[in-house]
């Protein structure tokens, strides 16, 4: 392995989202999402923003396309509008829809970027949810199978790298723990059983693109955070063991080995919490596992855990999440820390074997935007030691895939609006005119996806 360089092949990407970025919420035949109707309930969102016009990438994919070509992207991670494909759900698949995804991969391809297509990032669609209650029913199963079949049908051989499911450890936590997305339901037990019910996804999707014999690679993307323990006291360390088991192996574990992990398992059955698992179930997750090509992670930040407080409830009658000393935190309180990737990554090969594609890095911040640009040092900053973490990752035998900021272009962020700007190119949202400015990182990043890496090793683009 260069010490100066990346692996050939490596894709360096950028990421975005269906609802964050595209707009057209009612353009063509698009169907209603979940994420539609949430943003209309008076108090869901930050300031009552949504994703109506987003930085409305469906109208305007061509610009972008150039935008990403002049960056040297080698891939962009995207999803798609499951409502835009089928308005309902499921039936005749949308022509419109169809066309625009189509154009895109097209475009994509003629500029020499790897289309890395995400099948879900939380858009459901309405109807679904109205019916039967969408990932609290394994009627889902059937409906996503036949909506990734499309894709597949669609897209391939385009697209040679797919991602079942974006996050899929956050929309349930966020919609069925914490109610902070839709449906904002509170109960652990829900959030487990609708968790176990996207590993079966999962799993059914993976299988079907196997025995159709259907090329590429495909994965899911997991929120990844690993964790310190606060200290080398006996009672910290093993909180550090049960946040293990109840959160990044309990999420990892049923996607690539298909199974859950025993302390875990324990631990949620004792809170009277454990999904329901079939003999069914064990046998599909089993084979799943066994053929999934790589695993996706979005990583932002670490934790660091402590011995839980006696008292709690919850989740923290077992670990409590305590500020780490070590790290600098941004804006809005997540930990910046480059190593904790390097490690996480590290962790990931001693556990699964598997190669993998980080699908989301990138820090949210408050950008100014002024005559002259958006000079956003401190991205390229985090962005500049996370790329390194990674190339310590692969001296350390990690088979990395890739890496993609999040994001591109700036979008709507589900919790915090218009405000936390991720993008290397800057929006205009304020004005409405949403015109495009490349900042700072776009330059920096372009150096480093052409020099492979190199530019950004050996000190370069500081």
């Amino acid at each position: 392995m260069s010490k100066t360089a990346f692996p050939p092949g490596f894709l360096w990407g950028s990421a975005s989202a269906a609802y964050q970025v595209e707009g057209a919420y009612q353009a063509d035949g698009k169907g209603p999402s979940i994420w539609d109707l949430w943003v209309q309930i008076p108090g869901k969102t930050y300031n009552g923003t949504n994703g109506n016009i987003a930085a409305d990438h469906y109208h305007r994919y061509r610009e972008d396309v150039q935008l990403m070509k002049e960056a040297g992207l080698k891939a962009y991670r995207f999803s798609v509008a499951w409502t835009r494909l089928f308005p309902r759900g499921r039936g005749e698949v949308n022509p419109a829809g169809l066309e625009f995804y189509t154009n895109l991969i097209r475009l994509l391809k003629e500029n020499d970027i790897e289309p890395v297509v995400t099948l879900y990032h939380w858009d459901l669609p309405q109807a679904l949810q109205d019916e039967y209650g969408g990932w609290e029913s394994r009627r889902i199963i059937d409906d996503f199978l036949a909506f990734a079949r499309t894709c597949f049908d669609a897209f391939s051989p385009q697209v040679q790298y797919w991602i079942v499911l974006n996050e899929p450890n956050i929309f349930t936590q966020l919609g069925y723990l914490e109610a902070l997305h839709p449906p904002g339901k509170s109960d652990l037990r829900a959030f487990l059983q609708t968790y176990h019910h996207t590993a079966l996804v999962h799993a059914a999707v993976v299988k079907m693109f196997k025995d159709n014999g259907y090329p590429g690679r495909i994965g899911s993307s997991i929120a990844f955070t690993p964790a310190y323990a606060a200290s080398e006291d006996p009672r910290d360390l093993r909180a550090l063991e049960l946040y293990y088991a109840t959160g990044p192996w309990w999420f990892m574990d049923i996607y690539h080995r298909g199974t859950y992990p025993n302390l875990g398992q324990l631990l949620y059955s004792q809170a009277q919490a454990a999904p329901e698992v079939t003999e069914e179930d064990r046998e599909l997750l089993t084979q799943g596992a066994g053929l999934t090509d790589f695993i996706g992670i979005n990583y932002y930040q670490t934790a660091m855990v402590a011995r839980a407080d006696s008292s709690a409830q919850g989740q923290q009658r077992w670990y409590r999440t305590v500020p780490n000393p070590n790290v600098r935190y941004t804006d809005w309180n997540w930990a910046i820390d480059p190593d904790g990737l390097r490690y996480g990554l590290v962790q990931l090969h001693q556990r699964y074997q598997l190669p993998v594609l980080i699908s989301e890095n990138g820090l949210g911040a408050y950008d100014k935007l002024e005559a002259d640009g958006v000079h956003d040092d401190y991205r390229i900053d985090f962005l500049r030691r996370h790329i390194r973490a990674c190339h310590q990752a692969i001296t350390q035998g990690v088979q990395l895939l890739g890496y993609c900021t999040w994001s591109f272009t700036d979008l709507f962020s589900w919790l915090n609006g218009y405000d936390k700007r991720y993008g290397l190119v800057h929006v205009d949202f304020e004005s409405g005119s949403l015109q495009r400015s490349k900042k700072d990182s776009f330059y920096w990043y372009r150096q480093v996806i052409a020099s492979n890496g190199a530019n950004c090793l050996n000190g370069g683009g500081e």
